[in-house]
C-alpha cells in the first residue's frame, strides 16, 4: 500500500485579519496562505497596510480580530526564536559598535561567542573589526548592520521593511542576493519595499496591498490591472 505524503505546512497562515486604529482600519479582513521557502516582495502604496502586516507577523502588532499562524503556530511566544524583523528605523544602539550590538542582541538569542556575529557581518559587506560607533555609520551601512541583525538568529521566517532604503544600488543588489541565498536554504522572506524593481528576477511572488486588503498576487512584477495605485486616491494622509 502507497503511503500518501504529508500535506505541508504552510509557513504563515492569515484568517480574516483586522487591525483597527481608532476608527480607521489598517487591514480589512485579510486572508491568505504562504508557502515556506519563498520570497515575497509586498507592495503598495503608503496607507495600504504593509507595515502593519508585517509588524503583525513580528508579533509586535495585535490584531483586533482573526488569526495568524507562524510555522503552524498560533501563539507568536511560540516561534519568536525563529523569526528576524527588520524594522524601517534602525534598531541599532548608536553608542555601540556593529560587533558589540550584535553580541548584544545574541545574548538575548542565547547565542555565545562571536562567531556568529562576525560571520553574518561579513554576509552583509561590512567589517567585523569596525570599532566605529554604529552612530557614526552611513544610513547604507545602518541598513546592512540591520539586516546583519535580522539574520543574527537564522531564522525560518524574515520579515524586512523597506531594507533598501538610502542603500546605494550596488549595495541593494548585493543585500538582493543574500535575501536569494537566503530564501534558498529554506527560509521564508516577506520583503516590504517600494523599490519592487530590484526584486525583481529574485521574488517567488509579489504581493499587492491597496486599502488594508491583498487585493492580487503576481509571478510577475506587473501591477493589477483593476489596481487604483497611484490613481490620486489617498488614506488621509495615514503612512502604516
Amino acid at each position: 500500500m502507497t503511503e500518501t505524503a504529508p500535506v505541508p505546512v504552510p509557513a504563515v497562515t492569515i484568517s480574516n485579519l483586522i487591525k483597527q486604529f481608532g476608527r480607521f482600519a489598517a487591514l480589512r479582513g485579510v486572508t491568505a496562505e504562504f508557502s515556506g521557502a519563498k520570497l515575497y516582495a509586498i507592495l503598495g502604496d503608503n496607507g495600504a497596510g504593509k507595515t502593519t502586516l508585517l509588524r503583525t507577523l513580528a508579533g509586535l502588532s495585535q490584531p483586533s480580530s482573526g488569526e495568524v499562524a507562524i510555522l503552524g503556530a498560533k501563539k507568536f511566544h511560540d516561534v519568536c526564536q525563529k523569526v528576524g524583523y527588520m524594522a524601517h528605523p534602525s534598531l541599532l544602539y548608536d553608542e555601540m559598535s556593529g560587533m558589540e550590538n550584535l553580541q548584544y542582541f545574541a545574548r538575548l538569542y542565547g547565542i555565545t561567542g562571536g562567531t556568529r556575529c562576525a560571520e553574518v557581518i561579513r554576509s552583509v559587506g561590512l567589517d567585523p573589526e569596525l570599532v566605529r560607533p554604529v552612530g557614526q555609520y552611513s544610513q547604507g551601512m545602518r541598513q546592512r548592520m540591520s539586516l546583519a541583525r535580522a539574520l543574527l538568529n537564522d531564522p525560518k521566517i524574515l520579515l524586512l521593511d523597506e531594507p533598501f532604503s538610502n542603500v546605494d544600488i550596488h549595495s541593494a543588489t548585493e543585500m538582493v542576493q543574500l535575501l536569494a541565498r537566503t530564501r534558498d536554504r529554506g527560509t521564508t522572506v516577506f520583503v516590504v519595499t517600494h523599490q519592487a524593481s530590484l526584486l525583481e528576477g529574485a521574488a517567488d511572488e509579489f504581493v499587492w496591498m491597496e486599502f488594508g486588503q491583498i487585493v492580487e498576487r503576481t509571478r510577475e512584477l506587473k501591477r493589477p490591472e483593476s489596481s487604483t495605485m497611484n490613481s490620486g486616491e489617498s488614506t488621509r494622509g495615514d503612512s502604516r
